[in-house]
């Protein structure tokens, strides 16, 4: 039996093959066309796998009732919880900061028990991130890296990517150095994003997944402002694609 996994996002589509006790996975960019992209990334983990197709697949994310060859849908929110659980399954609480949205889930045994979502503005998303990197003429991936080498973050007072992007600018033209903006930005998205997260009432096992857990600079200013230790998958864009996978025959 052979399951696939479609997350199809607003910047990047992930597929999660799980064939026996084997998992491949593969991450392409959304672009313009999401069918395509998940036609692609559908084709790639099934090259790797030297099959011709799984016997179910699970489509999740924005795109998941536009993917013609899938054999079930399933909400984020849901494959997020079975795929980290499957990784982590101590977790008890996931926040999943993606391109267009972020998400607080609370986890009991694996299942939903509560989950909260912004998804009204790109604040406290990754769309933030590379809207002030580009005002900050760094690319998003240096931004953690930036941060991590601050002593003195300025403060981005505005959680409007906007706004943000002209405090950035002002910012450097007072002479304030890119590390010190960097991490002002970095702790910016922590703090909304903790203001989501504390209210859920989560307190330990906490996991942080999508594109934007990739940098460190974010995981730890979580880790401050929640004060507890967060784990991160060694993929964690593929979380809610391995969830969907592992439902798909469910």
């Amino acid at each position: 039996m052979m399951t696939a996994g479609i997350d199809s996002g607003s910047a990047a589509t992930k597929a999660v093959l799980l064939k026996g006790t084997d998992m491949f996975f593969r991450i392409v960019p959304t672009g313009f066309d999401f069918r395509q992209a998940a036609r692609d990334a559908y084709k790639a983990v099934l090259a790797e796998a030297r099959e011709q197709a799984a016997d179910h697949v699970a489509v999740t994310g924005y795109g998941r009732h536009g993917i013609e060859f899938a054999t079930k849908t399933v909400t984020e929110i849901t494959a997020h919880a079975r795929g980290v659980s499957f990784m982590y399954p101590g977790v008890k609480g996931i926040i999943d900061i993606g391109g267009q949205d972020s998400k607080v889930i609370v986890v009991d045994s694996g299942k939903v028990a509560d989950f909260q979502m912004n998804d009204k503005c790109a604040a406290g998303t990754g769309r933030f991130l590379e809207h002030t990197a580009r005002a900050l003429e760094v690319d998003v991936a240096d931004l953690g890296r930036l941060a991590l080498a601050s002593n003195n973050p300025a403060n981005i007072s505005s959680m409007c990517t906007v706004f943000a992007e002209s405090e950035v600018i002002s910012l450097r033209a007072q002479g304030v150095a890119k590390e010190d903006i960097a991490a002002g930005l970095v702790e910016s998205i922590a703090r909304r994003v903790a203001a989501m997260a504390k209210p859920m009432g989560l307190k330990e096992h906490v996991a942080l997944v999508g594109g934007v857990a990739k940098n460190e600079g974010i995981r730890k200013a979580l880790e401050r402002e929640l004060g507890r230790e967060i784990y991160v998958p060694p993929e964690p864009q593929i979380t809610a694609a391995l969830g969907a996978a592992l439902l798909a025959n469910r």
